[in-house]
């Protein structure tokens, strides 16, 4: 007999179940209208358009050229978790454990190996949101169901109802997702929210997972000791509860391609991160590790730079779309991103494609945070001002053209 009249469709060469089933990404959907068109601006991705700082490349360079291209120890270089280690302990105002920190190739995998650490099949998450897509998916790749709690626009402002999040978390919740300063809305966690979801989580025995990227992206005030930072449950937490960190040094320091984050977990994870490390990655790369030593120990002048800079950004983009008829925004508390709607038009992937087809403006449909973003659209501003007039310019160019 012929084996391929044994083959069936329950046989057929495919990825599980629930891998086929995530949703492929909408800002790369519309992303992808635009590639190869003939002057798009572009401001869909995360991202800046400033290389990052000289001192971190060469940095870089310099141990490339030492010959520093083997194998590191699985939860990062002892030189950068001791960066680290100061890092943290002047932001966060508590000593932390080296053996609390680990090194990941990109903030992503940090929130992967995290969550692999923490979830079974079948287990309920609880996320705030909208937010960014891969912060929801993961759960749902490891086969965990996600409860979403969705911020709301109030006030020109995003806000999160405390007391429908505090009931959404139940005894039977094992993981709560948390993305502040948060990707698109730029909503942060006030320091007194922060702290009653700290308290019903330790009474429960609930898992906190932050994903604090932006947290340095933040356009509050500086605390006693002059530093810039979101509140952050690190500075709440004992070092046992069961809270967990994730941290990246692509925005703050400009670092997006190099691929480096880190974790702050209980001590008691620490070996049990190890074996995902080493089954995920093994380890970061150390030339890029030295980077980041540079950015940890020589960076804070410049993390000040971005801070400032970002502030103005919103203010001008913002600015620019108050003008526009029908133009509802809402002010940012960090990121990146201005994150706003206009009336009558409820599909953001087809308002995003017609934007780049008619005027050649490139922004990412609020679509792909979730349906609470459905109707909004989210420009990254962390360009230079040339260009975001242009695009200001095009977009008033559209409301001409209605």
């Amino acid at each position: 007999m012929d084996d391929r009249a044994l083959f069936t469709e329950d046989r057929a060469p495919l990825a599980r179940n629930r891998v086929r089933a995530l949703a492929a990404s909408k800002v790369r959907e519309v992303a992808n209208a635009g590639f190869g068109l003939p002057d798009v601006k572009a401001f869909w991705f995360g991202e800046g358009d400033q290389p990052t700082p000289l001192f971190i490349r060469e940095a870089a360079m310099a141990a490339l050229a030492e010959g520093r291209t083997f194998y590191t120890h699985n939860q990062g270089t002892a030189a950068l978790r001791a960066a680290l280690k100061i890092y943290l302990e002047r932001l966060h105002r508590r000593a932390f454990d080296p053996a609390a920190l680990s090194i990941t190739s990109s903030g992503v995998s940090a929130l992967m190996v995290t969550m692999q650490a923490l979830l079974d099949p079948g287990d309920q998450v609880v996320a705030v949101t909208p937010v960014w897509p891969n912060l929801v998916e993961i759960p749902r790749i490891l086969g965990a169901e996600v409860t979403r709690v969705g911020l709301k626009p109030r006030d020109g402002r995003w806000a999160l109802d405390l007391d429908e999040l505090l009931d959404a978390i139940t005894p039977a919740t094992r993981l709560v997702l948390i993305n502040s300063p948060n990707n698109p809305t730029g909503w942060a966690l006030s320091a007194g929210d922060r702290a009653a979801v700290l308290a019903h989580c330790r009474r429960l025995g609930v898992w906190i997972l932050t994903d604090d990227v932006y947290e340095r992206v933040y356009f509050g005030a500086a605390d006693g000791n002059g530093v810039t930072t979101a509140p952050s449950f690190l500075t709440l937490a004992d070092p046992d509860d069961r809270v967990v960190s994730t941290n990246s040094f692509s925005k703050a320091w400009r670092m997006t391609g190099w691929r480096l984050g880190w974790i702050v977990a209980p001590p008691a994870l620490a070996d049990d991160l190890g074996k995902l490390l080493e089954y995920n990655t093994s380890c970061a790369p150390d030339f890029v590790q030295a980077a980041g030593v540079a950015a940890l120990e020589q960076g804070e002048p410049s993390v000040e730079v971005l801070r400032q800079e970002m502030v103005a950004k919103r203010d001008r983009v913002l600015a620019g779309l108050s003008r526009l008829p029908r133009v509802e925004t809402t002010i940012a508390d960090g990121g990146l991103y201005a994150f706003f709607r206009i009336a009558g038009e409820t599909d953001s992937v087809a308002l995003a494609k017609r934007f780049i087809a008619e005027v050649g403006l490139g922004l990412a449909p609020g679509a792909a945070f979730g349906p609470e973003g459905e109707g909004w659209l989210r420009w990254c501003f962390a360009t230079e001002d040339v260009a975001m007039d242009d695009g200001l310019v095009r977009l008033t160019k559209y409301f001409s053209q209605g």
